[in-house]
């Protein structure tokens, strides 16, 4: 009896002492998604700015149409490849987002007045 008491002790302590080191190992996997869809995010926008410039190069008479199609037709390639990544990260952090514990919904039985 003495011995299932001991154990039982011993394994609450155990879950208590490691409790904080699981959390922090998922703490620092959702970190790395944020990071990776920030980064994602940025690298998107400045594919869009890439798009737009030869789209105003073209029109201002920089570039040629043939250059233009091969330039755009590269660029638009490179952002479909970047919308994938993301929409393959996305996924896993709105997931971690889920996990997470909402906040409490307020009180509707409060005395108003």
């Amino acid at each position: 009896m003495e011995f299932l008491i001991v154990l039982a002790v011993f394994l609450a302590v155990v879950v208590f002492v490691a409790g904080p080191l699981r959390r922090g190992r998922v703490a620092e996997v959702e970190r790395r998604e944020s990071a990776e869809l920030a980064d994602l995010e940025a690298a998107k926008e400045a594919k869009y700015r890439e798009i737009r410039d030869a789209e105003m190069d073209f029109r201002t008479g920089k570039l040629s149409e043939p250059d233009y199609r091969a330039l755009d037709r590269g660029l638009r390639a490179e952002a479909i490849q970047l919308l994938r990544r993301i929409d393959a990260v996305k996924p896993a952090a709105s997931a971690a987002a889920h996990d997470a514990p909402a906040a409490a919904p307020p009180r509707s039985d409060a005395p108003v007045g």
